[in-house]
């Protein structure tokens, strides 16, 4: 894990490892409610993408603020129509 993000399935789900010399940490990703209706290899991006959809839609001034510390910024865009 050279570049310090490394995403591996396992028989669960997905695995999302995050490192760099001051952070150390793992995401899981596994089948739910609302990440069923996209193929397993497509489940990491659509549950991510789908979580920070919702968690700005709160529109939450301490959930803004934390986002700002980190320098994470999400918006939605368009869907791909190449995209099947």
């Amino acid at each position: 894990m050279n570049d310090g993000l490394n995403i591996k399935e396992d028989s669960t789900g997905f695995t999302i490892k995050l490192q760099c010399p001051h952070q150390n940490s793992i995401a899981y990703i596994i089948p739910s409610e609302s990440n069923w209706v996209c193929q397993k290899e497509l489940m990491t991006p659509h549950a991510i993408s789908g979580f920070f959809s919702d968690l700005v839609e709160l529109n939450d001034s301490k959930i803004e603020s934390l986002m700002q510390k980190w320098g994470i910024y999400f918006r939605v865009k368009e869907l791909d129509s190449n995209y099947d």
